[in-house]
C-alpha cells in the first residue's frame, strides 16, 4: 500500500483491496489448519489501516490477527537513542536499521536531512490525503544523516524481544479470550 509514495521513481504500489485480499487468502489458509492466532509483522505504515480493518474482519470469524510494527515499539522502548527529527520516514531510525540489517544496501552518502512542509489545510485533528511528495522532496521525514549501524542493532534487538514478548503472551492467551465480546 504505497499509492502515497508513487511519485518517488520505482515505487510498486498495490491497492488496499488487492492487499486485504492477499493477506485475506494467506490467513484463511492457515486457519484451514487449526491456526486460530496470527501475528502479522508489518514493515510499512500505509498497510497499517488495510490491515486492522482485515484483523478485525477476521476477529469476528474465529482469527485473532495481533499487528507488530516496529517503529512505535522502538520510540516507546529505546526514546532516548533518536530524537523526535530523527524517527520520521527514512529518517536516521529507520535507516540506522537497514545500516545493521542490509549495510550493503545503504549509500551513506546520499542520506540527507530535510525538514517536513507544512501543508496549507493542515489543522489539529483533521486528515489529510496527502501524499509523501506533498511533504517532503526527498522521501525523507527529518534527519536521516545521523544513523548508524550501531544504533540500528539496538533498535533491533529490543523490537525483536518485544516481539517474542507479544508472541510469548499470545501463546498463553485462550482464543476465546481473545475473540470478539457478545452482544451485551
Amino acid at each position: 500500500m504505497s499509492h502515497h509514495h508513487r511519485q518517488f521513481w520505482g515505487t510498486i504500489h498495490v491497492s488496499p483491496k488487492t492487499l486485504k485480499a492477499y493477506v485475506k487468502d494467506v490467513c484463511l489458509s492457515l486457519n484451514y489448519y487449526g491456526v486460530k492466532k496470527i501475528v502479522i509483522v508489518n514493515g510499512h505504515g500505509g498497510n497499517l489501516s488495510t490491515l486492522t480493518e482485515l484483523a478485525r474482519e477476521l476477529r469476528e470469524k474465529g482469527i485473532f490477527i495481533s499487528v507488530f510494527q516496529w517503529w512505535p515499539a522502538a520510540g516507546k522502548l529505546l526514546p532516548d537513542i533518536f530524537k523526535p527529527e530523527e524517527r520520521g520516514h527514512a529518517g536516521a531510525e529507520e535507516t540506522s536499521v537497514n545500516l545493521a540489517l542490509h549495510p550493503h544496501l545503504v549509500n551513506m552518502d546520499k542520506a540527507v536531512d530535510e525538514e517536513v512542509r507544512e501543508h496549507v489545510a493542515e489543522a489539529e485533528g483533521i486528515v489529510l490525503p496527502l501524499d509523501t511528495v506533498d511533504r517532503t522532496s526527498s522521501g525523507v521525514f527529518g534527519k536521516s544523516t545521523t544513523a548508524s549501524a550501531d544504533k540500528g542493532k539496538m533498535v533491533f534487538e529490543a523490537v525483536i524481544n518485544e516481539l517474542v514478548r507479544h508472541i510469548n503472551l499470545l501463546k498463553k492467551a485462550k482464543v476465546e479470550d481473545l475473540m470478539a465480546k457478545p452482544r451485551i
